[in-house]
């Protein structure tokens, strides 16, 4: 069970009430207390709130990785809307499209960035001091259908296409992992994922939520991985997520035993066997994690030990439900090939703004409660005896390269 009437932002604010004191988040030389980065978030919230922030709002966040990044994520949710994250180092053409077809009309970003914003777009500096405003928790009320956040993923057409999560789905999450792979206060996690890949709301909101530690790495520390192991020594680390090539560049450096007998959560394309068993014999724990952004981050979980290292996709995380159909939606049994669906709290809305294509992918689910969804995955699967599902290939021409999404001419 999850708390279904709270998002995430309320979650936080239980957990800022509970350990005031205790560092939330790091970046760089600089920290903030879970007191300080809760107020820090409030205050902008109310400045949002002020602005017309509510209930489905879009605002887009285009920031570099620093504290602000998360600041400004929060305030969007503590004010009910929902953000839609720019990475500023996307190509131009790309945020502009972004940011014209997600319709927005308020942007936080910082003054220093150059950025593709039209002239009805109104721009808020995240640097700015705002020492006006309340650092009281807003009072805003949301339902668990309200959207949390739109990200971007390519599209088989080439344009990419928002997909919008709605808050039931992110608490549902966060709440799931917490429990497993297992993330508490004692943990230190060191967040590599750029926002705008889905994932990275695990290493952000899973920490804030039990009360750990949230190490953000800077863009250049992401990019070499031996700046990524002193970071793991120097601040404790005890928790990692990165793809299979984040993985294999980390391992294949003379440092690598820097990373021993810490936790390792490893996702967004297939984990080749070898690099599994690599894994497992470095790490006190590694697990392998699959889902579309359609399905809300990860939708199944699988640990991997020295015996038992081959990267199944695994089972459904909770309030979850993976079902291997033929081409007709007919159930396949146990150890024939099928394509993947998930069905669950983890669904999102839809494609923005794309209600063929959402009608497409979003199908209605035969199996489940009167009602509900299920999502077409494009993956080839087979359930085994034992209940794990063993991923086998797409079915259509689409591969991923660092966790991204391409689709093949």
């Amino acid at each position: 069970a999850y708390p279904a009437g709270q998002c995430i932002q309320q979650l936080i604010e239980e957990q800022a009430a509970r350990t005031p004191e205790a560092v939330a988040l790091v970046f760089a030389e600089q920290q903030l207390s879970y007191a300080e980065l809760n107020a820090r978030a409030n205050q902008w919230a109310h400045r949002l709130l002020e602005l017309g922030v509510g209930p489905d709002v879009l605002v887009g966040v285009a920031v570099e990785r620093s504290l602000e990044m998360v600041i400004g994520l929060l305030a969007v949710l503590k004010a009910g809307g929902a953000y839609v994250p720019l990475d500023p180092e996307y190509p131009q053409d790309r945020l502009g499209y972004m940011i014209e077809d997600s319709g927005l009309k308020l942007l936080l970003n910082q003054a220093h960035l150059a950025l593709p914003i039209p002239a009805h777009v109104q721009a808020l500096d995240l640097g700015q001091a705002l020492s006006g405003y309340s650092s009281a928790n807003p009072q805003v009320t949301l339902d668990p259908e309200n959207l949390a956040y739109a990200i971007y993923t390519s599209g088989s057409t080439g344009k990419p296409k928002g997909v919008m999560v709605r808050h039931g789905a992110l608490t549902n999450f966060i709440v799931s992992m917490a429990a497993a792979p297992g993330i508490g206060a004692q943990d230190r996690l060191l967040s590599l994922t750029t926002f705008s890949f889905d994932i990275f709301g695990l290493e952000l909101y899973t920490p804030l939520m039990v009360g750990g530690r949230v190490v953000l790495a800077s863009q250049d520390t992401q990019r070499d991985p031996e700046l990524i192991l002193q970071q793991v020594q120097a601040q404790g680390i005890t928790l990692l997520q990165a793809t299979p090539s984040t993985w294999r560049m980390l391992l294949e450096s003379p440092n690598a035993g820097a990373l021993a007998g810490r936790r390792f959560l490893c996702g967004g394309e297939a984990l080749a066997d070898e690099l599994a068993v690599r894994m497992t014999a470095l790490g006190a724990q590694t697990w392998n994690l699959y889902g579309p952004t359609e399905t809300t981050i990860w939708s199944a979980l699988q640990p991997l030990s020295s015996e038992h290292s081959h990267p199944y996709l695994g089972k459904a995380i909770n309030n979850t439900s993976l079902y291997i159909l033929g081409e007709d939606l007919s159930a396949n049994p146990v150890g024939v090939a099928g394509e993947l669906l998930i069905g669950g709290d983890g669904l999102a809305r839809g494609y923005f703004e794309r209600p063929a294509l959402t009608a497409e992918r979003f199908l209605p689910n035969p199996y489940g409660e009167p009602g509900g969804r299920f999502y077409r995955t494009g993956d080839l699967a087979r359930y085994r005896a034992d209940g794990v599902i063993d991923y086998i290939s797409r079915i259509d021409h689409q591969v991923k390269i660092r966790g991204f999404r391409i689709e093949l001419g």
